[in-house]
């Protein structure tokens, strides 16, 4: 894969970073460059601050700055080149599936179009066959856990600052869909939208911005759309389940201006119904 230019990461890049602009201080120095990455302080092929520079910045030892930079270097993140110091890698080469750095990419990134396809596209290829197993599998607690987020998404509604019972629409709106993806019973799978939960949050958060921004009737259009997720799942219709999810994810792609990914999905065979195997 070949470099990613800065235009398409849609970050500032500084002239030259310098240790004025590039970390505040604090005490988890993993924590301060993995900010000043994802917020795009220090851009793709960057060389950071020496270790020395880095010591004397937060007043620690060099053995200490060498486990913080082994903890990025670990993530993919940084790479160190002898002789040239220590460099931002390639966004391939981060490990966007490791908690850790999924937890930075929540708190600290910024607008990145790039990765929010890459987030997206993941969705319409995963998203309706989940749907579908969700139906053969789901257990009333699955329902009850499905059911749960919807109403919260419709209660949130009703409330001028979008929040009941302390959470927001956004954050009932991936409720819903983890629970979908915990109903398929399936152990990768509820791994993976575990650990993938703040990369797809951000993608909720721009989409309903978007849909809230336009009308209520993109809200309204957006809830029925679930609705009919839910319901298929219920009614036990692994087929319907798929089609309505990938309603879902039409609607989120002409939110978010991706269209394109949704038009041609790429399949995956959806499993009959349990009584017809």
């Amino acid at each position: 894969m070949s470099d990613i230019s800065v235009s398409e990461l849609n970050i500032a890049m500084p002239t030259e970073p310098s240790m004025t602009d590039a970390v505040a201080p604090r005490s988890d120095i993993a924590e301060a460059l993995a900010e000043a990455v994802f917020s795009g302080r220090y851009a793709i092929g960057d060389t950071i601050p020496r270790e020395v520079d880095l010591c004397e910045r937060f007043g620690v030892s060099r053995s200490t700055v060498r486990s913080a930079l082994q903890k990025l270097v670990n993530a993919g993140l940084l790479v160190r080149v002898s002789g040239q110091g220590t460099r931002v890698c390639e966004l391939s080469a981060w490990h966007l599936l490791d908690p850790q750095v999924s937890a930075w990419m929540a708190r600290y990134a910024q607008p990145n179009p790039h990765l929010q396809r890459e987030v997206f596209a993941f969705r319409v290829g995963v998203e309706p066959f989940v749907a579908s197993l969700a139906a053969t599998h789901a257990t009333a607690s699955d329902l009850l856990a499905i059911e749960t987020a919807y109403e919260g998404m419709l209660r949130t509604l009703e409330r001028e600052d979008l929040h009941w019972q302390g959470l927001s629409y956004n954050a009932y709106d991936v409720a819903f869909h983890e629970a979908i993806f915990a109903a398929s019973h399936n152990l990768i799978w509820a791994q993976i939208s575990h650990v993938l939960k703040p990369a797809i949050a951000l993608i909720v958060e721009r989409s309903n911005q978007s849909a809230t921004l336009h009308s209520a009737k993109d809200l309204d259009d957006s809830m029925a759309r679930h609705y009919r997720v839910m319901e298929a799942i219920r009614l036990r219709q692994p087929e319907e389940a798929a089609k309505a999810a990938l309603a879902v994810l039409k609607r989120t792609g002409r939110d978010l201006g991706m269209e394109d990914l949704v038009e041609n999905p790429p399949s995956i065979v959806v499993p009959p119904p349990m009584g017809e195997r």
